[in-house]
């Protein structure tokens, strides 16, 4: 399994939702654009062909950047280190 950090740009609405809707299968979102990822070379392939079957290369643009773990353990988080999505479906007790 490798790590990354996927971060993305993608210009239509439409195009952003379902690149969203990929990325969360794959993993953690942790800002609005941005994603941990943990997937073995198969699951990259695969997500990636699928992300290419929703972007417009010259429009929109997606990147994958590796982090080793000693990157990994070496992370600082300031404030919310996780995403909360403010549509996302709760649960009131």
């Amino acid at each position: 399994m490798k790590h990354y950090l996927a971060v993305y740009d993608i210009a239509d609405p439409k195009r952003l939702n379902r690149v969203a809707k990929i990325m969360k299968d794959y993993g953690v979102r942790v800002q609005k654009s941005k994603f941990e990822v943990d997937v073995s070379r198969a699951g990259f392939q695969e997500m990636s062909e699928r992300i290419l079957a929703v972007i417009e290369p010259a429009e929109d643009g997606v990147k994958f950047i590796p982090l080793c773990l000693s990157c990994r353990s070496k992370t600082e988080i300031l404030g919310r280190g996780r995403f909360v999505d403010p549509d996302g479906e709760f649960l009131v007790l």
